[in-house]
């Protein structure tokens, strides 16, 4: 199975990791094979700056990016609110921009998921 969630609101964090989890626990149970990843573009971009989530949450997305998911943030995003990619979580991976990794994911088969 092949998923990007999409976030742009920081108010949707809470939402989409708890919907990627229960994905992931889905997947394991019936033992399939997945490509997820996880696309923030505007606001939401500021979930991958430390200490900005509660643990809680960095708990899930930790545990998410072991089990091999992909967090991503717009590059574009992160200039537009003058944050420097370098500041961000571990492991986050910066696309040029969002909307072109959503396009390119769907082309290639990706389900299209915003919570």
């Amino acid at each position: 199975m092949k998923v990007i969630y999409h976030i742009d609101t920081m108010e949707a964090w809470t939402m989409t990791l708890g919907n990627v989890r229960n994905m992931l626990d889905g997947l394991h149970q019936n033992q399939e094979s997945y490509e997820i990843e996880v696309l923030a573009n505007g606001p939401a971009v500021r979930g991958y700056l430390p200490g900005i989530l509660p643990d809680s949450l960095n708990v899930v997305m930790a545990q998410a990016k072991a089990e091999g998911v992909v967090f991503a943030a717009c590059r574009n995003a992160l200039r537009a609110q003058a944050l420097n990619p370098e500041s961000l979580i571990e492991k986050t991976v910066v696309v040029p921009a969002g909307v072109i990794e959503l396009a390119q994911k769907q082309q290639a088969g990706f389900a299209y998921i915003k919570p």
